[in-house]
């Protein structure tokens, strides 16, 4: 059945909530576990609800080989071989447990994005509260099957990912018996330029799926991020740095605190402006109705007199009768006198 809703560790996630923010250490770290704590006392700070975690070691994503099609060509980590990069990104497995322990003193919601099914295994051990799939391994449908068999919610990046290849994704979720699933679209450039996302792709997922959708982000600022809740989008992912200029596989593409703090504070701003379908007349503009045009005399007139065309106009404030009532009121009869400068009334005058 479609969801209008997830829940991640009693927080509800849709449409009809605040943004949920997701601040990705990644490898931001940089091989530090000081700095790995930091990121995630920032990302409270900012307001971030989650902060998000990748579970894996060279050995476990990719082999250990020099050849053409392990080495990466072009792009921020051209030159480097998969397993070598890897190996610089990873975050120790060592340090989940007490990272967990952390987040929680801290009052964030920490989980992650598992690359194989050991990984999978060290945070169920952790009591991990949802999982995340990475755009590249979107296409690991017994990956997505084994994190799905946990109960736990699930998040899946689309990066790359083909309309074909996203239905099967989902499918192979439900398969697993995920109850709770959330799809985001991405593009996977690093960073990815903000005419690449083509944002009016998300009410279409929307549509297509019935999931709760939003947007895992590699633009190099917010605006990509606020545009997309305007369009439905519901959680928002962006990587998350103490320096972007620290020299890390993934700082230079990540925000750093006050960024994240304004994304925080300004994709709430748009899911509460968008509101809901509403003609009323706003909190905010009833003080402001008297400044509204409406009819008044002119010429001061006695009972009995016609009312003339130059005898009253169109002006503000609002406190006469609205101006489309003008050819109602011109030739009509004055049944009481009326000074100049005062507002026009239905009950100064007979019809014609």
């Amino acid at each position: 059945m479609p969801n209008s809703c997830i829940n991640i560790a009693g927080r509800k996630i849709g449409v009809n909530e605040p943004p949920y923010i997701i601040a990705e250490l990644s490898a931001n770290h940089n091989g530090k576990f000081e700095t790995a704590k930091r990121i995630m006392e920032e990302a409270k700070k900012a307001g971030a609800d989650a902060i998000k975690l990748q579970t894996y070691t060279a050995d476990t994503i990719t082999l250990k080989s020099d050849s053409d099609e392990f080495r990466i060509s072009g792009g921020l980590w051209d030159g480097r071989t998969l397993y070598d990069l890897y190996e610089e990104a990873h975050m120790p497995w060592e340090w989940h447990a007490p990272l967990f322990d952390y987040a929680r003193k801290l009052g964030i919601t920490i989980f992650s994005s598992p690359f194989d099914r050991t990984a999978v295994d060290l945070l169920e051990g952790l009591n991990a509260p949802a999982y995340k799939i990475a755009s590249f391994e979107a296409i690991d449908l017994p990956l997505i099957k084994y994190v799905a068999s946990t109960g736990k919610p699930m998040i899946i990046s689309t990066g790359m990912a083909d309309a074909e290849e996203i239905e099967e994704a989902i499918v192979a979720a439900r398969e697993g018996g995920c109850k709770e699933l959330a799809i985001l679209h991405c593009v996977s450039g690093y960073p990815a330029p903000a005419h690449d996302y083509n944002l009016r792709t998300i009410p279409d997922m929307i549509r297509r799926h019935g999931l709760v959708t939003g947007l895992s982000d590699h633009t190099l600022d917010n605006t990509t991020a606020i545009t997309s809740v305007a369009l439905g989008a519901s959680i928002i992912e962006k990587h998350f740095t103490l320096d972007r200029n620290g020299g890390g596989p993934d700082d230079s593409f990540s925000l750093e605190p006050s960024e994240l703090m304004a994304l925080c504070q300004d994709s709430k701003t748009a899911w509460a402006a968008l509101g809901r379908v509403d003609y009323g007349r706003k909190s905010s503009e009833q003080g402001n109705v008297q400044f509204r045009r409406s009819l008044y005399f002119v010429k001061s007139l006695k009972a009995g007199d016609v009312i003339t065309a130059d005898s009253v106009r169109s002006v503000r404030p609002g406190f006469g009768v609205p101006p489309k009532f003008m050819d109602s009121v011109v030739g009509s009869v004055l049944i009481r006198d009326v000074a100049e400068n005062t507002p026009v009334k239905m009950d100064d005058f007979y019809g014609r």
